[in-house]
């Protein structure tokens, strides 16, 4: 099958667990980050696609949470959580489409909380009020591309500057000098046992925590002024930080370990929502002008490694292996950071947090079949866009 056939089909198989009133039972009931993902993918699909279905599908389970005075349903401000953010990047295209005021209200809603949200001494947001003082580089996908596309939409430029501040202090604070690749965490404080004492670090590079920050530059960078002061410097440390990617990614398969500088490590495996991501972040950044064209050759072997070792198809659908359900650190006992940790969390298949990333990535994949390969950028030399 073509790319194209691959993403329709993981989104008909998607759809297809919708109940009698077509209603997917995950998305439903809750505002949430992995449902928000997940339509967010949709939208892309409808995109490339042009047809309405998708589309359709998106807004019947927006209005869902959607009130006429903005509010939205099961969403708590005061749980300064940036997870909660991330549904929100669904109403901008509704809110273009509609011209519904309450769509407007809603993202001025998530907005304001950014606004008021709890901070490092730097000004780094904490990933949720119940973790004090701790960026995540998961939050970063969370609120950042939001707070981007908010700003460019509603014309509030002073907003690109947080933008920046929030992907570069993170950077500056999980960044590993040797070998480039970035720590899930960072406590300002010190306090949590994950904590290494030194950084006040997490301990281990987990494939999706930086796929999540890879996602958020991209999606980041596409709504930046190109005059901002800081968008030569993020497109530079996206570059620097896919140089970091290219020496992890497993040369046999083209994906990505779940524990990415450990390898073949005994239980280390090769997970599919990290390597799905990277895939993403990766195409879009050479179509968009971040990467050099030759960068290409780690997109297209990730997506083919994908295909080929991780996703099958049956009479049910088009299925996706190895995904790590979830990982976190701290607030439960277990969530140590630690090497072990990380590779004994539960592994499913046919999951949003692993089907959504496939979705966005095969439809970078077929937007990248627009470049033309040959051109300038595939010889080594860097022809970018900052």
């Amino acid at each position: 099958m073509s790319n194209q056939e691959w993403f329709v089909s993981m989104v008909e198989t998607v759809m297809s667990s919708s109940d009698s009133k077509g209603y997917h039972p995950e998305i439903k009931d809750q505002w949430a980050y992995v449902p928000g993902m997940m339509l967010l993918s949709l939208l892309r699909v409808w995109e490339i696609t042009q047809d309405s279905k998708y589309y359709d599908y998106v807004k019947k389970h927006i209005e869902l949470f959607i009130e006429s005075d903005g509010s939205i349903r099961t969403y708590d401000f005061d749980e300064y959580n940036l997870d909660q953010i991330n549904e929100g990047k669904v109403l901008f295209p509704l809110f273009k489409q509609t011209g519904e005021e309450r769509y407007a209200k809603s993202a001025h809603l998530l907005a304001d909380q950014l606004k008021s949200h709890p901070r490092t001494s730097e000004g780094g947001f904490w990933h949720k009020k119940i973790y004090p003082f701790q960026m995540w580089l998961d939050g970063l996908y969370m609120s950042s591309p939001f707070l981007a596309e908010y700003a460019k939409t509603f014309d509030k430029p002073e907003l690109f500057d947080e933008v920046a501040h929030q992907i570069l202090t993170v950077e500056q604070r999980t960044r590993d000098p040797k070998t480039g690749l970035l720590y899930h965490g960072w406590d300002e404080s010190n306090a949590e046992e994950w904590c290494n004492p030194a950084t006040g670090t997490s301990l281990h590079f987990w494939s999706r925590a930086m796929g999540w920050y890879a996602m958020a530059i991209v999606d980041s960078l596409e709504h930046f002024p190109r005059n901002h002061v800081k968008r030569g410097t993020i497109a530079g440390i996206f570059l620097r930080m896919v140089a970091a990617l290219e020496k992890v990614q497993d040369s046999e398969s083209g994906l990505w370990y779940q524990v990415l500088d450990q390898e073949k490590r005994e239980g280390n495996y090769l997970e599919a929502s990290g390597s799905c991501m990277f895939v993403y972040a990766i195409a879009k950044g050479v179509r968009l002008g971040y990467l050099p064209r030759y960068y290409r050759k780690l997109a297209v072997n990730g997506f083919e490694g994908l295909l080929k070792h991780l996703v099958t198809q049956d009479e049910a659908g088009v299925h996706l292996h190895q995904i790590c359900k979830g990982a976190g650190l701290g607030n439960r006992p277990y969530r140590d950071g630690s090497y072990t940790y990380y590779i004994n969390e539960t592994v499913v298949s046919d999951q949003f947090i692993g089907q959504a990333p496939f979705i966005l990535a095969g439809v970078e994949m077929e937007r990248l079949k627009s470049l033309p390969e040959g051109t300038v950028g595939d010889s080594g030399k860097n022809q970018l866009v900052f």
